[in-house]
């Protein structure tokens, strides 16, 4: 084992650096991305430190150091990263995303209930709390939504 050991230059640091970005890439876990750096740190200590100090322990013990540093740093440092954060919050939930829409009533409601159209799609709507008459052809605000209903006000 040991005969391997001493035998390892800048060279396998670069490879296992490479090895690293490419699981990294298909893991997107951030982990591997700081032992990647960790490897590039050791290359470049490898091939730039005098002898004396890159042997096989010197480069296994700033693998090592590099690494734990990393992990922890990008741990603590890049921790919302590992939240996935959509940019359209209300994508697939097609009922939240009306809220606020205006539309107009194609009929008038009885007994609070009605129908609306909102863009292109007719909707069942119920006027909101305190709400008077709502006929057909008035302009509405949805307010809020419950299941899939959608409580509108004038607007």
């Amino acid at each position: 084992m040991e005969t391997l050991l001493t035998q390892l230059t800048w060279w396998h640091w670069l490879a296992l650096a490479l090895i690293l970005f490419g699981i990294e890439m298909m893991t997107g876990t951030f982990d591997l991305l700081m032992i990647f750096i960790a490897a590039i740190v050791t290359a470049l200590f490898a091939g730039l430190a005098p002898e004396a100090a890159a042997g096989w322990q010197g480069q296994l013990v700033v693998f090592g150091v590099s690494s734990a540093v990393l992990v922890a740093g990008g741990r603590m440092f890049f921790s919302g990263a590992r939240r996935q954060a959509s940019e359209h919050p209300t994508l697939n939930r097609r009922m939240e995303g009306l809220v606020g829409q205006r539309g107009s009533a194609t009929k008038d409601f009885s007994a609070g209930n009605g129908q609306v159209k909102i863009g292109d799609t007719v909707w069942a709507a119920e006027a909101a709390a305190g709400e008077g008459a709502i006929l057909a052809g008035d302009t509405i605000v949805v307010e809020t939504t419950r299941s899939n209903l959608a409580v509108v006000r004038k607007g």
